[in-house]
């Protein structure tokens, strides 16, 4: 800030017990105290900082002093308390003469080179001490006129003293108007500061808080730009709250503020090509910088002490934002818990896996506002990724190689990543963004028991839509997901070890009972068949038991490369095996019974035959049921058995 000329002499002076009032004792009850200005004075203290106000005064004083009568030339020079010329500064002998004069602190005089050097000291009004030397050179002076001319001088310096008081009051006057001044402005901004603080302090609302900083410093500046740039992805309805650009933006003012967290400044030119000061102060509280507010000022509307009010209200603001935004995380928090027990609750209630991808799917999109959610899981083997539940038809049930796309970048750094733009970084290939559309996604793995089981894409196709806090829930929230997958899983491999046959891999008997149970109630008709091994104990006792089993694999497998999917496979019991066909008749039945049987008899090694007996049942069969179906199945077995093996029968 520019400062004024006197601005160093005014400050030493108070600070020296310049400007004093200097009375006298015994003349107390005297005095005029309606000009009380003629006690101020200087003293000792103030003599080196005085050089300014002297050549003010020296320059004033001398466009009216009139010319010495009979000399050619007068040169008048000044000098300090110490006899040091301050104008001119070149002059050996009036440097000489002020010296002189200075040291004995009266008039000196002496003739040299035809001109005459005079000097008076100049003393002040109440302690009489020399605070300056005025003197001259007079060239063409008669010797018996240097006393004439040294009493000149002496009321040059009378005048010159009386000048000198002139302005000495005005700055007074001046400075304590100014200090006046600067002490209701120093009283106007504690009651801005106070106010801030009490209100900043009373809001748990983070846009309050900003509001309330952007009015008090729009109030206070009324010409000033003012915007906060946030470094964090905090979204908000002002237009001046704008986010804080880190990358390549080292030599900004407002990026190295947020980086140094400490307020700068620039003196530069607004738009109009007017002065102006440009600051950046940061928002920073008890855990970090937040933000920097960013002003553009006209030079004439700040002061000094501005800046420190500002950086105070600066320094408030960041605390109460902090607590603001504490206070709503807090409450995020209680959401977020909420949420996380409703959601682990209805996801447990449930052990079916498809009922458990559907309900993650549908839970997550609800919660994090996304167009698209996709849920991968890893294969048995480990060599690709399944898409389980999706709500783009397209991907529903897709497969893709465990390395590819984001979930293949997930999947083998075992980390979460968030993208802001996927247009403008789309390194990784994903066929979920190109087909959607979509510019912001969140992926993070299914770990359990310290394995990635599978992984959770959301997506949008709106950019930098998913903030840091969704980012930390579907964190949160996959653990959760992914344990109930894991339970799921698990139920259901039981259920399979429960129903199917460990030996052959084919279903147990129980399991067919049931789902034969429930086709008789839903179907129009179906087909039984009961395949037997023949001679099958012989086979046990001449070529042992581990040959006997693997025999009955080779069957079992022909068995399942032979039915369609739908079909139902399952061990009956011992070497006797059990085929249930739904929606066919008894003609079909036969059909498959007799490849089942001729295979078997090409295929087996050693070679073994097989006796089919095949049952059947449409609408119009009277009181059928599992038990019958598989009677009636039973005794064509025996009729094939007993009818000389290695055929087919139909009860």
């Amino acid at each position: 800030m520019a400062k004024h000329p006197h601005d160093d002499l005014m400050t030493t002076l108070q600070g020296n017990a310049g400007f004093s009032l200097q009375t006298v004792d015994s003349n107390r009850k005297r005095m005029d105290y309606t000009d009380w200005l003629e006690f101020v004075d200087i003293t000792s203290y103030d003599y080196p900082y005085i050089s300014p106000l002297l050549l003010e005064t020296y320059e004033e004083w001398s466009k009216e002093l009139p010319l010495l009568p009979g000399t050619d030339e007068i040169v008048w020079f000044i000098a300090d308390y110490s006899g040091k010329l301050l104008l001119p500064q070149e002059m050996e002998e009036g440097n000489r003469v002020a010296r002189d004069c200075a040291s004995r602190c009266t008039a000196a005089s002496f003739l040299s080179g035809g001109s005459h050097y005079l000097a008076v000291p100049l003393l002040s009004r109440h302690t009489k001490e020399l605070f300056a030397v005025l003197g001259c050179r007079i060239s063409g002076l008669q010797t018996e006129n240097a006393p004439l001319a040294l009493s000149w001088v002496e009321m040059a310096g009378r005048y010159f003293l009386a000048c000198f008081y002139k302005f000495f009051k005005a700055l007074f006057v001046s400075d304590v108007l100014s200090l006046q001044h600067k002490s209701s402005q120093e009283e106007h901004r504690r009651n801005i500061l106070f106010q801030v603080v009490q209100k900043l302090h009373d809001q748990i609302d983070v846009d309050a808080v900003l509001t309330e900083v952007f009015e008090r410093i729009s109030g206070m500046f009324p010409g000033a730009e003012v915007e906060l740039l946030m470094s964090q992805d905090y979204l908000s309805r002002d237009p001046r709250v704008k986010s804080l650009q880190l990358q390549g933006e080292d030599d900004h003012m407002c990026a190295r503020a947020f980086m140094q967290g400490k307020m700068l400044q620039h003196e530069g030119l607004n738009e109009l090509r007017e002065p102006c000061l440009e600051i950046a102060v940061p928002l920073t509280g008890k855990q970090g910088v937040y933000g920097v507010f960013h002003l553009v000022v006209p030079r004439e509307d700040i002061e000094e002490a501005d800046l420190r009010l500002i950086e105070m209200l600066a320094d408030t603001a960041g605390s109460a934002f902090e607590n603001a935004k504490l206070y709503e995380q807090s409450n995020l928090l209680v959401s977020e818990f909420r949420l996380i027990n409703e959601l682990t609750k209805r996801l447990n209630g449930s052990l079916r896996l498809k009922e458990v991808f559907n309900f993650a799917t549908e839970e997550l999109l609800s919660i994090f506002h996304a167009e698209y959610c996709c849920i991968c899981q890893i294969d048995r083997g480990g060599e690709y990724f399944e898409v389980m539940a999706c709500n783009i038809p397209e991907l529903s049930k897709a497969h893709f190689p465990k390395d590819y796309g984001f979930s293949g970048v997930v999947y083998s750094t075992r980390e979460p990543m968030i993208l802001s733009d996927y247009k403008a970084d789309n390194k990784v290939q994903s066929k979920l963004m190109e087909d959607t559309g979509s510019r912001s996604l969140m992926v993070t793995p299914l770990i359990v028991r310290g394995e990635v089981i599978g992984t959770i894409m959301l997506a949008h196709r709106m950019e930098h839509f998913f903030s840091y806090e969704n980012y930390r829930l579907l964190q949160v929230l996959s653990s959760h997901i992914g344990l109930s997958i894991a339970n799921a899983s698990l139920h259901a491999e039981v259920q399979r070890m429960a129903n199917q046959d460990m030996l052959t891999e084919l279903y147990a008997r129980r399991y067919l009972d049931d789902r034969v149970s429930k086709m008789l109630r839903l179907h129009e008709k179906g087909c039984l068949i009961i395949v037997d091994i023949d001679s099958f104990k012989q086979i046990n006792d001449t070529y042992g038991h581990q040959v006997g089993d693997r025999i009955l694999k080779q069957v079992c497998a022909i068995i399942k490369s032979t039915v369609r999917k739908s079909d139902i496979s399952a061990r009956w019991g011992g070497e006797e095996l059990a085929i249930y066909l739904p929606e066919a008749d008894v003609h079909i039945g036969h059909q498959i019974a007799e490849k089942v049987r001729l295979r078997v008899a090409s295929e087996t090694d050693p070679q073994v035959t097989v006796s089919c007996g095949i049952s059947g049942w449409t609408l119009e069969s009277e009181k059928v049921s599992v038990e019958s179906l598989f009677y009636l199945a039973d005794m064509a077995l025996y009729k094939a058995k007993k009818s000389g093996r290695n055929q087919s029968c139909v009860g």
